[in-house]
């Protein structure tokens, strides 16, 4: 077991039945002049995270240990979107609209893929799912049967929707959860710190909460010993 100093208490993981699951760092939520901007979001607090992510996900590759990416969008005729979906948001934007990069929440758009600071690799998992959290609708589940997994470490965008949504799936599931919490942000910094404190609440209620220095760490005392 590898144990990592955490809040609220030490998060133990076997090497071998841990992933990674890194959520939604597209271009549309994430670059200038995508989907996120086009809201009046700040993407560049989003963007600060690039680095530790790309840290992260190489410690993992290092390891041996699977990196799952996903994205969220939907078919280009919509039918796996709620209607109710495109109709929050601005009146003048919604999804399956064109926008600066692409229609937008669509799979196969430009908007739609992930950063190529953060691309996936040959070999890794993507799982392109309609909702908030990576489960639902998606072979998320099957996929972490099959190999094997009982532990996550998360990261991506953004900490209270999807980071959050796909971490109460994972704990309703029974996986034992790490959120890495300088490898996730919000575009309302008040709004990350409420999540962080919420997941690790109450005896880590959703999971536990570490920066990234200790993960790695704890990975190299593991291998030390």
């Amino acid at each position: 077991m590898i144990t990592v100093p955490a809040d609220p208490f030490p998060y133990a993981f076997p090497p071998g039945k841990v992933a990674l699951i890194v959520i939604d760092m597209q271009r549309d939520f994430v670059e200038p002049g995508g989907f996120g901007e086009s809201l009046g979001n700040d993407v560049s607090l989003l963007r600060a995270i690039i680095p530790t992510v790309a840290e992260l996900i190489a410690l993992f590759r290092r390891e041996g240990w699977p990196v799952i990416h996903t994205r969220e969008g939907h078919l280009a005729d919509l039918s796996d979107c709620p209607p109710s979906k495109i109709r929050r948001g601005k009146p003048s934007l919604r999804i399956g609209d064109a926008g600066p990069m692409g229609r937008i929440m669509v799979r196969g758009e430009p908007g739609n893929a992930i950063i190529p600071e953060l691309a996936p690799i040959e070999g890794e998992i993507v799982i392109d799912k309609p909702g908030k959290g990576a489960f639902y609708a998606t072979s998320l589940g099957a996929d972490l049967e099959r190999l094997g997994i009982t532990h996550l470490v998360f990261a991506g965008v953004t900490t209270e929707v999807c980071v959050q949504t796909t971490m109460r799936e994972a704990n309703d599931r029974g996986y034992d959860c790490l959120l890495i919490e300088d490898a996730t942000e919000s575009y309302f910094p008040s709004y990350k710190a409420a999540t962080v404190s919420m997941i690790a609440a109450q005896g880590a209620i959703v999971g536990c909460v570490a920066p990234l220095a200790a993960l790695s760490a704890a990975v190299e005392k593991s291998e030390a010993a």
